[in-house]
């Protein structure tokens, strides 16, 4: 005894349908990501998918299933969608580059800028994290070590060590060895961590 729960779309089937519907089902979904051409062939196949797993759907006596396929691909794209607006946004290692504090002198912001993404990018991978957990993304000790998976008291050693060798990447900045904290070690400069 055959379910459908047991029973799935034959390859041949599947082919016609893809080359029948396959083309104007991705125009489709295209311009319900916003042309994102990767988002698009996702939500394809996941469509497709769809089709193999209920075969029930290619019996059925409409006369195209096109409509069928059209409903369950917009359906995926909004669910696609709400999952991205609920998820935080997802931050690589080079989260850095797009970040430019505002100044009234843009040529030294600029400057500085470039050294600290210089300094930042010479710093070891879990050195770099701690760094932008901490200061750029405003996090706790604690948050940092939930968000790296590590204890706290290694989120607090790593981030010594990292302006540690922020310091020593960036001598014009900051206060030197041997320097009171608050006086800077160059002329006009500013700590930049």
């Amino acid at each position: 005894m055959t379910t459908t729960l047991c029973r799935r779309t034959d390859a041949r089937t599947l082919a016609r349908l893809h080359s029948e519907h396959g083309k104007a089902l991705y125009g489709f979904l295209l311009g319900l990501t916003f042309g994102d051409r990767h988002r698009a062939e996702d939500l394809l196949q996941e469509t497709f998918f769809r089709a193999w797993k209920h075969p029930e759907v290619l019996e059925s006596d409409h006369a195209s299933l096109r409509p069928w396929l059209y409903t369950v691909g917009r359906r995926l794209a909004i669910d696609a969608r709400r999952a991205r607006l609920v998820r935080p946004a997802e931050v690589g290692p080079d989260a850095l580059d797009g970040h430019a504090p505002l100044a009234d002198d843009g040529t030294e912001q600029a400057v500085t800028v470039l050294d600290v993404r210089d300094a930042l990018r010479s710093l070891s991978p879990q050195h770099r994290a701690v760094l932008v957990q901490i200061y750029f993304r405003g996090a706790s000790v604690c948050e940092a070590a939930r968000a790296l998976g590590v204890p706290t008291g290694t989120v607090k050693s790593r981030t010594y060590y990292a302006l540690r060798a922020l310091r020593e990447a960036m001598p014009g900045y900051g206060p030197g060895p041997g320097t009171a904290p608050g006086a800077a070690s160059g002329p006009g400069r500013r700590a930049a961590a």
